[in-house]
């Protein structure tokens, strides 16, 4: 089992930044991928971002050259970088890991308990 403890989401005006943090603990050996997803009212989970092992990304298309995914080996955390942020990027935003458990064959897959990001315009 992983546990996913997130953090720094908050309130912030339109053009501001956040940083949002994701640690990961448990009996991990490896961690394939690490990733953040959003939902906002009445939408649909969405990708934002996702860094895998070997440090290739992806963004959702609606963040691109305004979010950075970036990640710490050491320390299985995983970070958000959000700049240039808009009213739009409003949402309830969860940490997402797939890891490889020293108690299982298969990778699983975790979701942080989410933490909310509002933009004021």
């Amino acid at each position: 089992q992983v546990q996913l403890v997130e953090s720094g989401g908050g309130l912030v005006q339109a053009g501001g930044s956040l940083r949002l943090s994701c640690a990961a603990s448990g009996m991990i050996s490896s961690i394939n991928a690490m990733g953040w997803y959003r939902q906002a009212p009445g939408k649909q989970r969405e990708l934002v971002a996702v860094i895998r092992s070997g440090g290739s990304t992806n963004y959702g298309d609606s963040v691109k050259g305004r979010f950075t995914i970036s990640r710490d080996n050491a320390k299985n955390t995983v970070y958000l970088q959000m700049n240039g942020l808009k009213p739009e990027d409003t949402a309830v935003y969860y940490c997402n890991v797939e890891a490889l458990l020293s108690t299982a064959l298969l990778p699983v897959t975790s979701w942080g308990q989410g933490t909310q990001v509002t933009v004021s315009s």
